[in-house]
C-alpha cells in the first residue's frame, strides 16, 4: 500500500501532526474484523471530546457485519456507497441528542457531534483503523428502522475498518482511491483584519 500512502500524502505548506496528515477516507476496506480493544479506545477518545455545557450530545450505534444493525445501516446507504461499503466490517451511525436533559434545544448538537467524530477518526488512524464518513444515506429511514428516539438526530454514517488494496474496487472507484488529496489554500481560508483578507501570519 506504499504507493497509495505516497499519493495520499498532503502537499502541505506547513508541518502538522503526522496522525492528522495520514487520515484520509478510503473506499477499499478489508473484511477483517476490528479488534474490540481498538474499538474501545476509539470510542473512549470520542467520549472525551469538548462540548457546549458538557452536554456530550454524541451517541454511536455500531453494527458489525452480519448483524441486524449493520444490515439496516447498510440498507440506508445510497447505491454508490453500498458498492464499496459492503466490505467494511463495521458500520456506525453518529447520532446527536438535540435537547438538553431539561428538554431545551441544544444549538450546538451537530457541532459537538462533529468534534466527537473528528476525535474518533484521529484515534482510529492511531490504531491503524480507517474511517469513511458518509452523508449519502437515508438518515430518516435509518432512524425509523433502528427506532432512534425523536429528540435524537442521525447525522452521519461511518464505515470503519482496515484498508485493502484499491484493486478490489470497481475501476471507476479505483480512480477515486488513487487520486491525490487536495484542499483549498490556507490564504483563502484564514483571515485577519477583515473577512476575506489573507491572514498576516500566512
Amino acid at each position: 500500500m506504499q504507493d497509495t500512502d505516497l499519493i495520499k500524502k498532503p502537499s502541505s505548506v506547513y508541518d502538522f501532526h503526522p496522525l492528522i496528515a495520514s487520515r484520509w477516507s478510503p473506499r477499499a476496506f478489508d473484511s477483517k474484523p476490528v479488534e474490540h480493544e481498538k474499538l474501545q479506545r476509539i470510542f473512549e477518545a470520542a467520549r472525551w471530546t469538548a462540548s457546549s455545557n458538557n452536554l456530550q450530545p454524541w451517541y454511536f450505534l455500531v453494527g458489525f457485519k452480519g448483524d441486524d444493525v449493520y444490515d439496516k445501516i447498510f440498507d440506508s446507504l445510497v447505491e454508490f456507497n453500498q458498492l464499496w461499503a459492503v466490505n467494511a466490517p463495521v458500520l456506525v451511525l453518529a447520532i446527536a441528542k438535540t435537547t438538553s436533559d431539561k428538554g431545551d434545544h441544544n444549538g450546538a448538537h451537530a457541532y459537538d457531534l462533529g468534534q466527537a467524530v473528528a476525535t474518533l477518526s484521529i484515534q482510529a488512524i492511531h490504531e491503524g483503523v480507517y474511517t469513511h464518513q458518509m452523508g449519502g444515506f437515508d438518515a430518516a429511514g435509518a432512524a425509523l428502522s433502528l427506532e432512534i428516539p425523536g429528540d435524537f438526530k442521525v447525522v452521519v454514517a461511518i464505515a470503519m475498518g482496515y484498508r485493502a488494496e484499491a484493486e478490489i474496487l470497481h475501476p471507476n472507484l479505483q480512480k477515486l482511491e488513487l487520486s491525490p488529496r487536495s484542499r483549498r489554500p490556507l490564504e483563502e481560508t484564514v483571515f485577519t483584519t477583515s473577512f476575506g483578507h489573507k491572514a498576516d501570519f500566512i
